[in-house]
């Protein structure tokens, strides 16, 4: 059995302040959070190249929020578990009304069969077949029903445009960065080591932006436990 199989709980954080991951996830939250309520009060105009900017800046904010659930499945954010587990509750369900115990299980199952017909996140197709699938994986009735009551709520009080915009389109271009440089780059084709993974050439710039060091997607199945903002030190 590989370390990938281990659960979240085994893993500690070592040489860290315990309080740093939670200020981490806090950051990423409250930067979400500032941007989306700016963003959907703003009274722009077509023509501002920034408001297609702000798209991306949104949209890696999503991102951040996922990935921030991601350490929390891995038990990074946190050596409290109910800290941990509270917070990657609300991140997924801010994310896009996701429910976290769901995604916890099947992100497990990715790390513990790998590459397999039981992997979840993997599909022996093209980019967009395997993108839809791993998109039916993740996405339930109930959370569609979510998303829909809380556009039809928020609309009350928010301009339609900036409701598409800013909050609907961003989390819809995040499920293609995370697919992308997450799950698509790094297991498609074959690989010669037992992760059957790749991983990004170093440039922690690059690897920052594009998907929160997760393109280093080798580095992260060989070390679980290492939480996002860490990552790079895998690399070095």
């Amino acid at each position: 059995m590989n370390s990938s199989n281990k659960t979240s709980s085994q893993y500690k954080l070592k040489n860290v302040n315990p309080n740093t991951g939670i200020l981490v996830a806090l950051t990423v939250i409250a930067c979400w959070f500032t941007s989306l309520f700016f963003l959907l009060n703003w009274h722009f105009n077509w023509s501002n190249p920034l408001v297609y900017l702000m798209v991306f800046v949104q949209m890696h904010l999503y991102t951040g929020l996922f990935i921030t659930a991601h350490d929390a499945m891995h038990g990074t954010i946190s050596t409290n578990k109910k800290v941990n587990n509270v917070i990657g509750y609300l991140v997924v369900f801010l994310y896009a009304g996701f429910f976290y115990n769901r995604l916890y299980r099947k992100h497990h199952q990715h790390h513990n069969h790998v590459h397999t017909e039981k992997d979840p996140d993997f599909a022996p197709h093209g980019f967009w077949k395997w993108y839809f699938r791993f998109m039916l994986n993740y996405v339930t009735i109930i959370q569609l029903v979510i998303m829909a009551i809380a556009y039809n709520v928020l609309k009350i009080w928010v301009d339609e445009k900036n409701l598409l915009l800013f909050w609907v389109l961003p989390s819809l271009l995040s499920t293609f960065q995370l697919f992308y440089f997450g799950t698509y780059l790094p297991h498609k084709g074959e690989h010669d080591n037992e992760y059957h993974s790749t991983t990004l050439e170093k440039n922690h710039f690059v690897a920052f932006i594009s998907c929160y060091f997760f393109g280093y997607h080798l580095e992260h199945h060989q070390k679980p436990g290492m939480p996002w903002w860490q990552l790079y030190k895998v690399k070095e």
